[in-house]
């Protein structure tokens, strides 16, 4: 068995990025000669601490604990054949721990999502932003063997620092993403978004048209914001409801429309479209800002629909409301979008042979 080391930040099924990447990728991994083991910083006490606003001493001591943690990743280095990065070592914009890595005898893999070279920093830590240093990532880069870049838009980044890129966009599992049968009809319509509390400023992208649909069908339309529960859009009378990993699937399949509004700028282009491939998946009709690879992964009018403009938003919003076909239609035609070309399924077989191939070179 050849043995990987996954240096990641958060607990399993807590992050994303992790779960779509490549926490649901272990088992076949295994099941193909590879011995995983990740490393994680954060817990789940420390996880709500590290985010939460104040408790600068907390932070400091839970900092100092993930020193020690990478600090055993550093000693033990050499017991692995690949060390598969996600994102950075750390939540600073220290590469210490990657240099390290990097001289081991194992193979690095660098993995990221997002335009992550750009400053981003949780509200919760906006006076420990000088800690940080997103030019880091070009460092990673060029330190690895191997880069799985989630899209093009990253992996023309990647291209600048290391020669060695494979595209690998970000998967959903079908066999658990399944579209609920026998839906309880209900008497209005759910146009849906998902999120988080660091992505809300997306959604708030599309109260404008949101707020002219509501005009328009009144009691016969609702809204519904998953992501953060301390939300509230008073436009939309709507309060946010809290992502809870044990009901995902639930809370999203009580969306009859699925949005994912996203500015056109440098960060909104580096996304991977994890959203909208969740509401296809669940055969969700889903529109999306044609920012990016939203642009690859939807056909308009036969997977999904890619609005620009507020009035563009409402005419397709509008369209969809007024058809039940057309939202089955649309959204049956996005989920075999999702199996083909955007699954677990479709993917896990050149998973592992780029795990192989990098040790090969």
């Amino acid at each position: 068995m050849k043995k990987v080391l996954f240096i990641c930040l958060h607990r399993t099924n807590r992050s994303p990025g992790q779960r779509f990447r490549f926490e649901q990728y272990l088992n076949f991994l295994k099941e193909n000669g590879f011995d995983c083991k990740l490393s994680i910083l954060l817990n789940e006490k420390n996880d709500k601490a590290f985010y939460s606003k104040g408790n600068y001493l907390k932070k400091i001591l839970i900092y100092c604990s993930t020193l020690m943690i990478r600090m055993g990743d550093w000693f033990s280095m050499n017991r692995y054949d690949i060390i598969f990065i996600f994102r950075d070592a750390l939540m600073t914009g220290s590469t210490f721990f990657e240099k390290r890595f990097a001289r081991s005898k194992a193979k690095i893999i660098f993995d990221f999502d997002d335009s992550i070279w750009m400053q981003n920093v949780s509200a919760a830590n906006k006076r420990l932003a000088f800690l940080k240093d997103a030019s880091k990532t070009s460092k990673i880069i060029a330190l690895s063997d191997m880069i799985f870049a989630g899209n093009q838009f990253l992996a023309d980044y990647a291209a600048k620092f290391n020669k060695n890129i494979v595209i690998v966009p970000t998967t959903i599992d079908t066999e658990i993403y399944v579209p609920i049968k026998n839906r309880k009809r209900k008497d209005r319509i759910c146009i849906g978004w998902s999120g988080s509390f660091s992505t809300i400023q997306h959604f708030e992208k599309a109260i404008p048209f949101l707020k002219k649909i509501k005009e328009m069908y009144g009691n016969a339309v609702e809204f519904k914001i998953i992501g953060d529960a301390k939300y509230y859009c008073a436009e939309l009378d709507t309060k946010g409801v809290a992502w809870v990993a044990a009901t995902e699937i639930e809370d999203l399949s009580e969306i009859d429309i699925g949005i994912m509004p996203l500015p056109d700028d440098e960060w909104a282009r580096g996304k991977c479209g994890l959203k909208g491939l969740q509401y296809m998946a669940l055969s969700i009709p889903t529109l999306m800002s044609p920012v990016g690879v939203n642009k690859e992964i939807i056909t308009p009018g036969v997977n999904g629909y890619l609005p620009d403009t507020n009035e563009e938003w409402v005419s397709t919003l509008e369209t969809l409301m007024n058809d039940q076909e057309l939202r089955k239609r649309i959204g049956e035609a996005g989920r075999q979008t999702v199996i083909d070309r955007y699954s677990v399924e479709a993917w896990k077989n050149k998973y592992v042979k780029y795990f192989k191939q990098v040790l090969e070179n």
